[in-house]
């Protein structure tokens, strides 16, 4: 790889999570952009409803977790915990996972972690997460060669190496390049699954 240049995952993940990142800024998400959490409170009551419906096809356990991961500001934790009964309430043990600091004035009950609890019972949310876990970027060439796409400081983009290996295997099985004309680009997902996976694998019941 060329002197001053990087991968686009390593560009998103710096410009997304690195200092003074998008992700870690004072004012959210929120302060740019609003997604469903914040658009009505219809949908946080949705989500106190599976919660409900979780707990009830758990058989109750003594301690329901509620794991949102991308947890913004604590938004939606904030909207469903006061849409909980008081029964149910008692018993939820409320997370957020969130590479932000935590918020000045959040619930006390919501336990702020940089990564996942693991071996939890409940509900695990998360809404518009992965689209934020940054991946690689592959290109065709002129040949049709599938090539990482490489960033350099200022912005602009070149090709890098062809994609071998666990990456282009991913490539054959979800978004195949071949037989695709020259700048036909595709999301390498392998990240994403991997961090899906270890997001369903947090769960021991739920």
């Amino acid at each position: 790889m060329a002197s001053g240049t990087t991968t686009w995952r390593a560009a998103t993940e710096a410009a997304l999570y690195g200092p003074s990142g998008f992700y870690l800024r004072p004012e959210g998400p929120a302060g740019h952009f609003r997604t469903s959490v914040h658009a009505s409170p219809l949908f946080a009551g949705a989500v106190a409803e599976l919660l409900r419906r979780v707990d009830e096809a758990l058989g109750h356990p003594a301690e329901l977790a509620f794991t949102d991961v991308g947890a913004g500001r604590g938004e939606l934790l904030t909207a469903v915990l006061a849409r909980t009964a008081p029964e149910l309430g008692a018993r939820l043990r409320p997370y957020a996972v969130e590479r932000a600091e935590r918020p000045s004035g959040l619930d006390e009950r919501v336990t702020w972690l940089g990564e996942l609890p693991e071996g939890v019972d409940g509900l695990l949310f998360a809404n518009e997460w992965l689209d934020n876990v940054p991946v690689d970027v592959a290109e065709t060439d002129a040949e049709g060669i599938a090539r990482q796409v490489l960033v350099q400081q200022d912005g602009e983009e070149l090709l890098g190496e062809p994609v071998t290996g666990a990456e282009a295997d991913w490539l054959a099985r979800w978004w195949p390049l071949d037989g695709a004309p020259p700048g036909s680009r595709a999301e390498i997902g392998l990240p994403r699954d991997a961090a899906w996976a270890r997001a369903v694998g947090s769960l021991r019941s739920g």
